[in-house]
């Protein structure tokens, strides 16, 4: 059976409520169109992974799908606050969240240890920190050879990964391009993958092999969704909308404001609207 299914189709199969997900790009191929299809479904009390969680959270934390937060600094990369997830963590609207904060690199420890099927990470850090006053999750361990102090935080193993790329070969194998992030690790990790792309090519026959992130055997389901990133970017395809982010600080410190967007761009809208987004954007 064919892995190339509509983004609809892609997220209801795959996602399921109270599940542990992760929608991972950092800085760049952020899913968007993935996050968004969510949105419409109405998915509940999940588990948020993230890196860095920017505005594709504080939307889902807004519409109150989220029940915890695991991550790595939050904020509209550039701007400043996420408003909603600060409203949710503050004043408990539309629903109450548990957070769970970590550097940016135990979060990767956290899915390279996932990705290799091991319970934990343990790496050099939080040393003279304050996060592990906070933190539960994190441990310190005595290193049985050298006796050095070392770091422990539990693997990622998320129910679904959700990742955007820039294409598919026909056989459902993923090439990435520019920054990677974590996204191989979080796709390893993941008991479930979807991968939405710009476009879906024959082969990859021109291009180095090494490009190639994910092959066809670790991914469940690909959506063709051409701006699927946007307001992030996709390196060759179009350039990050930096007005989307000034402008989300505005819509998303009003709660009304928010609602309306919302209804707007993600529950009246369909993926096919992410392609008209990105058209002004578009990479010489």
């Amino acid at each position: 059976m064919s892995k190339f299914v509509p983004l609809s189709q892609a997220v209801s199969d795959n996602l399921h409520d109270g599940d542990v997900v992760a929608f991972e790009g950092f800085t760049h191929l952020i899913p968007h169109a993935a996050a968004h299809e969510a949105i419409r479904q109405g998915f509940k009390d999940l588990t948020l992974l993230r890196m860095t969680p920017d505005i594709v959270y504080d939307q889902m934390i807004g519409m109150g799908m989220a029940k915890k937060v695991i991550f790595s600094y939050a904020g509209n990369p550039g701007v400043g606050l996420l408003r909603r997830m600060r409203d949710a963590i503050e004043n408990e609207y539309p629903r109450a969240i548990e957070t769970v904060e970590h550097s940016h690199s135990a979060m990767a420890q956290a899915y390279e240890a996932g990705a290799s099927g091991l319970p934990l990470a343990v790496f050099r850090g939080y040393k003279g920190a304050d996060l592990p006053k906070v933190n539960p999750d994190i441990k310190m361990i005595e290193c049985p050879y050298t006796g050095e102090k070392l770091a422990t935080v539990p693997a990622h193993q998320p129910d679904v990964a959700f990742i955007h790329a820039q294409k598919a070969d026909a056989k459902g194998n993923v090439l990435i391009e520019g920054i990677i992030g974590v996204q191989k690790e979080v796709a390893l990790a993941a008991k479930r993958v979807v991968v939405t792309v710009e476009e879906m090519v024959p082969d990859f026959a021109d291009l180095h092999p090494n490009l190639c992130i994910l092959p066809h055997w670790t991914v469940d389901a690909i959506a063709v969704v051409p701006g699927g990133a946007h307001p992030s970017y996709t390196f060759g395809y179009y350039q990050r909308d930096n007005a989307a982010y000034l402008d989300w600080d505005k819509i998303s410190s009003d709660r009304e404001l928010f609602a309306a967007w919302m209804q707007e761009n993600v529950l009246s809208a369909t993926p096919e609207v992410f392609a008209e987004r990105v058209r002004g954007l578009k990479n010489d």
